[in-house]
This record gives C-alpha cells, sequence and structure tokens, in this order.
C-alpha cells in the first residue's frame, strides 16, 4: 500500500430510485445548453427523450448526439465536439452505458483544451483548462464510468484502445437510477456484472490499494455476488438492480483510485481489435487471471473468499483463494460467459495479432500493478489460455 493516498469522487452523486429526476436541477446550475451523448438503444427506449424533457423543465435546452455504437472511439468523440461547438453547448449529458458516458468525457477535456483525445494519453498533453461540465446517467450496472476519472477510447487508425487517466475526465455530477437499467437484457447484465466484479476485485488487489477503497470494493462484491444472479433471472427485480448499480458505482469509485489491473490490461486489445463489448471481454479473462495471480495475491484473494463464501472461514488462505477462483468460475459459467472462442473470434486472426495485443497490454500500464507482474510472453501465453478457457475445468491447487 501506498504510504500516502489521494481519492478522487464525482461534486455530487444521487443514487436511488427516481435519481433520474435530480438531473434538471443539477444542469440548471451549470449551464445553459446541453449535449446529451447517447446511443440508438437509449433513443428507441425513450430514455433521451426523457432526459430532455427533465432538462427543459429546469430551463436547459438541448440537442443529442446518438451515434455511439458499443465500445467509444475517437471518431465518435470528434463528430459529438463538433456538435458541441457548432451548436453552442456549455453542458454534457451522458445517458446511456459506458460507451456514452466515456464519449462524453473525452469531449468535455477536448472541447477545451484541444487537440486530439490520443494526444492526452500518458499524460503527453497537459490539461491547464477546466473540462465542460458532464453529468454522467447510467443505464447498465457495471463500468462504473460515472464516478471515474479516467476514459477509455479506441484510436481507430491503429486498432488501439487509448486509456487516459486524469482528474479532468471525472464527471461533476453521477445520477444513479436503477430504474435505468430495467431494460438492460440478461446478456447485458451477465457481462456489465462480471465487470463491475471485475473492478472491485482489482481494485483490491491491485498494488495500489488503500484504505478507501478497500472498504468499498469489498461492500461492492458482497452486494455483487448476493444480488447479480437475481437481476439476471429476472431484469425486474428492482432490489437486486438497486444494489447492482449502487455495486458497480462503489466498484467504479474504488479502481478509479487504486486503478485496475492484468485484466483490464489484456482486455482493451480484444476490445479494440476485434471488437468485443468491454464487460464481455473482462468476465472472458477474469478466472484465467486470477488462477494466474493466486499464488502473487494468496491473503487479499482469501478475504474475498470469505466474503464470497463464508463457509471457508476455517479453511487455509490458499485454499479459500483456490476456492474464489472455482466461484467466479461457476458464476461466469451461469451467466453463460462465453470464452474467446466461443465469441467468435477466429483463430488464425487471433494468433496474428497477439504478440501486437501483448504489447499494447503492457503499454497500457494496468499490469504493473497486478500482484504478479507479467512479461509480454507471459501475456500472449495467457492469451492462448484465455482463448478456450473452460469454465467447468477444476481450479490447480
Amino acid at each position: 500500500m501506498n504510504p500516502f493516498a489521494t481519492f478522487r469522487l464525482p461534486q455530487v452523486v444521487h443514487y436511488g430510485r427516481d435519481a433520474f429526476q435530480k438531473a434538471g436541477e443539477e444542469a440548471a446550475v451549470r449551464g445553459k445548453k446541453a449535449l446529451v451523448v447517447s446511443d440508438s438503444v437509449m433513443e428507441k427506449l425513450g430514455n433521451v427523450a426523457r432526459c430532455q424533457a427533465i432538462l427543459s423543465d429546469a430551463g436547459v435546452s438541448s440537442v443529442v448526439y446518438s451515434r455511439v455504437d458499443t465500445e467509444p472511439t475517437d471518431t465518435y468523440v470528434a463528430e459529438a465536439l463538433a456538435v458541441l461547438q457548432e451548436e453552442g453547448c456549455d453542458l454534457l449529458v451522458a445517458i446511456g452505458g459506458g460507451s456514452c458516458i466515456d464519449t462524453a468525457k473525452a469531449v468535455a477535456v477536448v472541447a477545451t483544451n484541444g487537440g486530439y483525445i490520443g494526444d492526452y494519453m500518458g499524460g503527453r498533453k497537459p490539461i491547464p483548462h477546466a473540462p465542460i461540465p458532464v453529468i454522467a446517467i447510467p443505464t447498465t450496472a457495471g463500468t462504473g464510468s460515472e464516478v471515474t476519472d479516467a476514459t477509455v477510447i479506441t484510436n481507430t487508425a491503429e486498432d488501439i484502445k487509448m486509456m487516459i487517466k486524469h482528474p479532468a475526465f471525472l464527471p461533476a455530477v453521477a445520477v444513479v437510477d436503477p430504474l435505468l437499467t430495467l431494460s438492460s437484457p440478461p446478456s447485458v447484465t451477465a457481462a456489465t456484472g462480471v465487470d463491475a466484479l471485475c473492478h472491485a476485485i482489482e481494485a483490491y488487489i491491485s498494488r495500489r490499494a488503500q484504505p478507501m477503497t478497500d472498504t468499498l470494493a469489498l461492500t461492492a462484491i458482497d452486494d455483487i455476488v448476493k444480488h447479480l444472479r437475481r437481476a439476471y433471472q429476472d431484469g425486474q427485480d428492482v432490489e437486486a438492480r438497486e444494489r447492482m448499480a449502487v455495486a458497480a458505482m462503489l466498484a467504479g469509485a474504488a479502481f478509479s483510485n487504486a486503478s485496475v489491473c492484468l485484466v483490464h490490461g489484456m482486455s482493451r486489445p480484444i476490445g479494440a481489435v476485434f471488437h468485443v463489448p468491454h464487460g464481455v471481454s473482462n468476465a472472458m479473462l477474469l478466472p484465467a487471471v486470477l488462477e494466474y495471480t493466486l499464488d502473487a495475491a494468496v491473503g487479499r484473494l482469501a478475504v474475498i473468499a470469505r466474503i464470497v463464501n463464508p463457509t471457508l472461514a476455517d479453511v487455509s488462505d490458499r485454499d479459500a483463494a483456490v476456492a474464489l477462483v472455482a466461484d467466479v468460475k461457476r458464476l461466469c459459467r451461469e451467466l453463460n460467459i462465453p470464452n474467446l472462442r466461443g465469441w467468435g473470434i477466429d483463430k488464425t486472426a487471433f494468433d496474428e495479432v497477439v504478440a501486437k495485443m501483448a504489447r499494447d497490454a503492457i503499454a497500457s500500464g494496468s499490469p504493473g500493478n497486478n500482484p504478479r507482474v507479467p512479461t509480454a510472453e507471459e501475456i500472449e501465453a495467457l492469451y492462448q489460455v484465455a482463448y478456450d478457457y473452460d469454465f467447468s475445468a477444476e481450479v490447480k491447487a
């Protein structure tokens, strides 16, 4: 653990049933005209129109950019920025999954500091000017982007997911309303739920973990293991949706301040090259990476294991850690998480880019936070393990 730590959250967090209604009053004190960043699904569900109505009732006019599709790209950032500038917007409201929120966060910084979003990767370009305020309204329980100071944007020219972290990317306001997640289909509920679990686990075992992030991560894990299956099996279970929405937010705050590790480092290249949604690629990798990491994080994994399964109280830490990996594999199996082959990734195409993906994973910095820090060759080998990973196989003790 670091000798000192810093912890950041949005200025305001509204959460709970009907929190959506707070978006208007928060917008009214931050701007006069909003660019609503969303996607076609949110438009069809009527959530974009509801958002605009809530803003209008508070005296805030709005225009919409709704071309975000699956993973956020530099193209979406450029297009949304052009709309914001043409329309003279002074506020961003993102409603949708993490892709919509990450796009809005990127636009907010580039709008006041200029350049290309990729210029900011690795701190290469300074951010001297405050971003345009962002109000983030998630409609899935997974990414936690509404409370993080990072954005992940795909460089479409190089097929690289750029993880860009700076306090300027932290939204001004997070509005977490579980009722907005009721329309999330089972496959999305599963992938985003395991994504949130991954965030919490990685925050807890990260080399940059701290007491505040530990508390949030463990609380999130407890709620996720108790409520994810319920939300998956019955999407209208409002209590389960509510607990998952809060857990995803807590996990997001935890990893934003403690950082993610190897799963995310390996996940981003899969998304960039093969366009696998972020939550799915994290879920595909989580058990395999936990097996790889196990011996370097036995104590912390054992703490998590005893939250997931209290009957492990009297077994050794190593046996508890092994049991945790088995429990995570079982959860993925029950939620029908596929391996990379099962997703439909061609093996020949995979083999051709696996070395590049390993290099990109290391370049992201996230693997360096893992309790066991891998070489590029080890990451290549892990990718091969993950390609045909058997979620039903016994964990090697």
